[in-house]
C-alpha cells in the first residue's frame, strides 16, 4: 500500500509542480517520506545508465539521450537536471505504472558526484559512466579526493564502470574495486602541454599511494598521461579514445575511424561526446547511428547561447562559480579569438549554499586574458571588486578593465562600446540578469 500511495501521490505533485513552475525534486521528497525505500520496490529496466562527476554531467546525458533516441529505444532521464535522490525518485515513479512497473527501454540517470551513494544504494546502474573530478564548490565538497570517497560508496557489484582514464583521481577507481571497467580518452594532440596549466596542480600526488605522479603530457589541470613513480599507477589504455584532436577546426576521430564535427570546439565538448560514444556503443547501438546522433551536435540544454546587444551579436557561456576549472577552459577558449570583448558577471556565488567566499576567484587563470587579443573586460556584480583586484595580481593592464555594479549598465556600455566579437562569461545564478537586458537569438 505504502509503494502505491508513493507512487501516485508524486505523479499528482508533479503534475501541480509543473503547472505552478516549480521544480522537480518535491514530488520524489514526499514519495520518500511516504516510502522511504521505495526506489527498491521499482521493477526497473536492465538497462541503467548513470553519470556522474564534476563537469559535463548534464551535457553527457543530454547527448547520451540523443543516441539512444536516434537509435529507437524509449528511455526517461532527468533533463529537469535534478539529481539528487529526490529528483530521481521523481524522475523513476513519474515513468512507472501504478504497479511500480518503469515503462521505457532505459532508465539515464545524471547523479550529483556527492549523493549518487544514496541514489545506487537502491539502483544499480549497468554502466556508469564517471567523467572527471576537479576542484567545485569547495565549500560544500571540499577537495576532490574527498568527493572521490562518496563516489567510491556509490559502487557497487554488477556494474561496469565507464572511466576517463586521462583523470587519475577517476582512473583510481579501478583500483579499489574489481567491477569490470571500460576507459575512455583523448590521444596525445597538438594542444597537450608538458606542465600543469592551472595555478593549482591536483595530479601532483598519486591517488594510490601519494607519491609523485610524473607526466609525459597534460591536455589541461591534472589531466593526461601519467605514471606513479613509487606504486606504478598509470593511465590505463582507453577502449575508446580520440585518435585525432582538432579543436582549431572542430574535428574528432574516435579510434581511427570515426569523424565527428563539433559545434563547440572545446575539449570538455570532446570528452562529452567520446563519453555518449562509448556508452552508445556498449549498448550495442550501430555506430553509424552514433556518429550521425552526435556530430555536430549543439547542446540543447542552456550551456551556450546566442544574444544581441544594439547590432553586436554575442555569445554567452555558462560555467559554474566555483568551478576554476569550468572558468579556466572558457577563457582558453575565448582568448584563443583574434579580438574580443569580455563581459564577465559574478553577482550570486551560489543559487543554493548562499555563501560569499570569492577565494575560489583565485584558483582560475585570469592571467590568460593579458592577451593581445582581449580589447575590453567588462566586469558587473557585486563583486566586481574582489573581481577587479585578481585581475590586478594577474598582470592585467586596468585600462581595459570597465567596472559596473549592475548587469543593466554593463550592457547599456556594451552596446556602442564592443571591440571585436563579444562573449559573456557568467553561471547559471547570474544568466538570467543578461538575458532578460538582451535579445536573445
Amino acid at each position: 500500500m505504502r509503494k502505491f500511495l508513493a507512487i501516485i501521490i508524486c505523479k499528482i505533485t508533479k503534475k501541480i509542480c509543473k503547472y505552478f513552475g516549480r521544480g522537480s525534486s518535491f514530488p520524489g521528497q514526499l514519495a520518500l517520506k511516504i516510502c522511504p525505500d521505495i526506489l527498491s520496490r521499482i521493477r526497473l529496466p536492465e538497462n541503467i545508465i548513470a553519470v556522474s562527476g564534476s563537469n559535463g554531467k548534464t551535457s553527457t546525458v543530454e547527448m547520451i539521450h540523443t543516441v539512444i533516441e536516434k537509435a529507437g529505444m524509449s528511455l526517461a532521464y532527468n533533463f529537469e537536471g535534478s539529481n539528487q535522490i529526490e529528483g530521481v525518485t521523481t524522475l523513476v515513479l513519474s515513468n512507472c505504472d501504478n504497479r511500480g512497473v518503469f515503462q521505457k527501454d532505459v532508465l539515464l540517470i545524471e547523479a550529483d558526484e556527492r549523493y549518487a551513494k544514496y541514489i545506487f544504494s537502491y539502483i544499480t546502474p549497468k554502466y556508469y559512466v564517471i567523467n572527471n573530478l576537479y576542484r567545485d564548490q569547495m565549500t560544500r565538497n571540499g577537495h576532490p579526493e574527498y568527493v572521490l570517497k562518496d563516489i567510491e560508496r556509490s559502487i557497487h557489484e554488477g556494474t561496469t564502470l565507464v572511466l576517463n582514464s586521462d583523470d587519475p583521481l577517476v582512473s583510481s577507481l579501478s583500483a579499489h574495486f574489481d567491477n569490470d571497467v571500460v576507459f575512455f580518452g583523448i590521444d596525445e594532440n597538438d594542444e597537450v602541454s608538458e606542465d600543469c596549466s592551472s595555478i593549482y596542480d591536483d595530479g601532483y600526488y598519486c591517488p594510490v599511494c601519494k607519491k609523485k605522479l610524473v607526466y609525459e603530457y597534460r591536455q589541461f589541470a591534472h589531466v593526461g598521461k601519467y605514471e606513479c613513480s613509487n606504486c606504478g599507477f598509470k593511465r590505463n589504455e582507453p577502449a575508446y579514445r580520440i585518435s585525432d584532436l582538432d579543436l582549431k577546426n572542430g574535428k574528432i576521430i574516435i579510434n581511427g575511424e570515426y569523424e565527428i564535427e563539433l559545434a563547440l570546439h572545446t575539449i570538455f565538448n570532446a570528452y562529452n561526446i567520446l563519453a555518449a560514444f562509448s556508452i552508445g556503443s556498449l549498448l550495442g547501438i550501430d555506430n553509424e547511428v552514433i556518429i550521425s546522433a552526435l556530430n555536430d551536435y549543439l547542446i540543447a540544454n542552456g550551456r551556450i547561447k546566442r544574444f544581441k546587444i544594439g547590432e553586436t551579436e554575442g555569445t554567452l557561456l555558462i560555467s559554474k562559480h566555483e568551478n576554476t576549472i569550468s572558468y579556466d577552459r572558457n577563457l582558453e577558449y575565448v582568448t584563443n579569438k583574434d579580438s574580443i570583448t569580455l563581459l564577465l558577471i559574478i553577482d550570486d556565488i551560489s543559487r543554493k549554499y548562499f555563501t560569499s567566499d570569492t577565494s575560489w576567484l583565485w584558483d582560475i587563470s585570469f592571467e590568460l586574458l593579458s592577451k593581445e587579443s582581449v580589447k575590453k573586460i567588462v566586469v558587473a556584480g557585486k563583486y566586481i571588486s574582489d573581481v577587479a583586484t585578481r585581475l590586478q595580481y594577474a598582470g592585467i593592464d586596468m585600462e581595459k578593465v570597465h567596472l559596473f555594479k549592475e548587469t543593466p549598465e554593463a550592457v547599456a556600455y556594451l552596446k556602442d562600446e564592443t571591440e571585436g566579437e563579444l562573449y559573456a562569461l557568467t553561471c547559471f545564478s547570474d544568466e538570467g540578469k543578461l538575458l532578460k537586458e538582451v535579445v536573445t537569438l
